[in-house]
């Protein structure tokens, strides 16, 4: 039902949006941008034609600056006047005069002055008193220089200056690169580079610098736009090698760095003939932007109604099917086992009916599910428990039933043994331990299942160090191992039979990690609130990445301390969870030359 009134809704609605929206982007793409570049040229273009008829006006170089800054401020253009030969006129603040040296190749040059327009072949910025390489600049005052260019009507044109005829091609030359490359273009429109340079003499001449003219203050930002002379310097290559021969107003497209531009040139003429060219350039981003921006603004007229549009057909279309929409968004959820939702039931037809049996159903599968997942999780913590219990049990029963194994055997084989009262002794001693010892486990399986409480009593920790140490004696010196105790009494509240284990388990690990003849030390230190009991042992460290690991049950760490040295890998996983139960901090560490175990108890009447 939702998909066929939706749907429909949706399709008609969509169309005629569709084709509302297509024809605001074909007029606005056809029309409006066309339109927008139209009215800026034509206004370029009447505003050169009122530029020309002021040309009377431009005297000198600041002049012609003053008005090139109006202007750009009146149209958003950049505008300049050209001399016939396209070269920038007024530019007598920003050249250099060479008195040329006496050359057979070049008669007609030889020991003239020359004015160069330093635009074409340099950046003003090198020329710059903030320039810290100008002093190494080659052009400067009485410098002895090397120019190459092309002799058209006994006039130079500079393609490159350099120090001397050697250095016209490496990195420090001077040159102008658009007549460069334009004659890379004209060349091969001739039969022979010979017929090339009959049309377009090339020269080599060299001459002395006499002055260097460097505008200053705000005339200097003139030169500063490098994309528009560069376009001026293009247009006069053009013009010199005659690609350029329009005698009306001409509108020319350029682009750069994805930016558009509109290049405007109008041909100056008085009673002799052509007296130059006003060009202008200006760039046709704003109008991209205005065409984005009408874009955008038709985009949300189109959007406003078609969400209007949808809005009401949407109300419609849920009026009708919010029961049947409600029922599978539910159904959906009760899918995923979610059954946090139910159907709200507003009538008593056939749907209401329906809703309700659904919400039945959701309730009885949540109730199920809740009852199965928590005898599932149960069962596995109790088998969790069965293990680790069986794990922890095999461990510590091994040492007590091998001592009872030893002892059968020697009343075995000696029925009559003097010590046959001993060895019957130790094995009851065993055989208590044993006990004790399953009776904990059991108590530390209740615990890991979540049934166990610690009991905790107030007791002396240095007496129980102190009784460990003394039943280890024999251990210590079978390896000839020092004990070092350092201890104050201290009372802490802890359970003692379990406090004793852990002391016991760690007291055990250094015995068996450390070399013959070396030292253990085992102190307390006293805090404000805990005693840390410290057992540090001389031998072998233990990896950085493995101190975590160590405290994992049956985890063995690799290198020294392996199988041989003894042990299961348990006694650290028990003694784990016996802290754990105290809520007590422990763990391990390195030191210089050994290993520190430690755990911190706290002080009676500090619980």
């Amino acid at each position: 039902m939702r998909k066929s009134i939706v749907m429909k809704l949706f399709l008609l609605t969509a169309s005629l949006c569709t084709v509302v929206i297509a024809g605001l982007f074909i007029v606005q793409s056809v029309f409006f941008k066309q339109f927008y570049v139209q009215q800026k040229v034509g206004s370029v273009q009447k505003a050169l034609t009122a530029a020309s008829r002021e040309d009377g006006n431009v005297k000198d170089a600041r002049s012609a600056f003053r008005i090139e800054q109006q202007f750009y401020q009146t149209y958003n253009a950049w505008t300049a006047r050209l001399d016939p030969l396209g070269n920038l006129k007024y530019t007598d603040d920003f050249e250099i005069e060479v008195r040329l040296e006496n050359d057979s190749d070049a008669p007609s040059l030889s020991g003239k002055s020359i004015g160069i327009p330093l635009y074409a072949v340099m950046d003003v910025e090198a020329l710059s008193d903030a320039n810290p390489l100008r002093p190494d600049f080659f052009i400067k005052s009485g410098a002895r220089i090397a120019i190459e260019g092309i002799l058209i009507d006994n006039q130079l044109f500079p393609q490159r200056i350099g120090r001397s005829a050697s250095n016209l091609r490496a990195e420090n030359r001077l040159e102008n690169e658009p007549l460069v490359r334009k004659e890379y273009e004209v060349v091969p429109r001739f039969s022979s580079p010979t017929e090339y340079h009959e049309r377009y003499p090339s020269v080599l001449v060299h001459g002395t610098v006499t002055q260097v003219r460097v505008p200053n203050g705000s005339n200097e930002s003139r030169y500063e736009n490098h994309l528009f002379l560069e376009r001026i310097k293009a247009f006069q290559a053009d013009l010199l090698y005659g690609d350029f021969n329009d005698t009306s107003d001409t509108v020319m497209d350029f682009e750069e760095n994805n930016i558009p531009y509109k290049i405007v040139l109008k041909r100056l003429t008085n009673q002799t003939g052509s007296d130059g060219f006003l060009i202008a350039m200006t760039s046709l981003q704003p109008v991209n932007e205005a065409a984005n921006i009408m874009r955008r603004y038709y985009g949300y007229i189109a959007a406003a109604a078609l969400l209007l549009v949808l809005l009401i057909s949407f109300y419609y279309a849920r009026r009708v099917a919010r029961p049947l929409l409600q029922m599978n968004n539910v159904t959906q959820k009760i899918a995923k086992l979610d059954f946090t939702s139910s159907i709200p039931v507003n009538s008593d037809d056939e749907i209401g009916s329906l809703s309700r049996s659904i919400n039945t159903l959701s309730r009885m599968l949540h109730v199920h599910i809740v009852r199965l997942e928590q005898d599932i999780a149960q069962e596995k913590r109790l088998e969790q428990t069965r293990k680790e219990f069986i794990a922890g049990v095999s461990h510590e029963l091994k040492t007590p039933l091998s001592v009872i194994e030893s002892c059968l055997y020697v009343l075995r084989d000696k029925p009559d043994s003097p010590k046959r009262g001993y060895y019957f002794t130790a094995m009851e001693d065993e055989v208590k331990k044993m006990a004790l010892l399953i009776a904990d486990m059991l108590e530390l399986a209740k615990y890991e299942s979540g049934t166990y409480r610690m009991e905790l009593s107030p007791f002396r920790i240095d007496v129980v160090i102190a009784n460990v140490c003394e039943k280890l004696a024999p251990d210590l010196a079978d390896r000839r191992l020092q004990l070092h105790t350092r201890f104050t009494p201290s009372e802490v509240v802890a359970n003692p039979l379990r406090i004793e284990q852990v002391i016991v388990n760690f007291m055990t690990n250094a015995i068996r990690y450390t070399p013959e003849g070396e030292n253990i030390m085992v102190s307390t230190n006293e805090n404000e609130e805990t005693i840390k009991v410290c057992i540090e042992n001389k031998g072998t460290r233990i990896p950085e990445d493995q101190l975590e690991k160590i405290w994992d049950r049956f985890y063995r760490v690799e290198g020294s301390r392996q199988r041989s040295t003894g042990g299961t890998g348990l006694g650290l996983a028990i003694s784990k969870q016996i802290l754990d139960l105290h809520g007590a901090a422990y763990g391990a560490a390195n030191t210089v030359d050994g290993v520190l175990f430690y755990m911190e108890l706290n002080k009676s009447g500090k619980t």
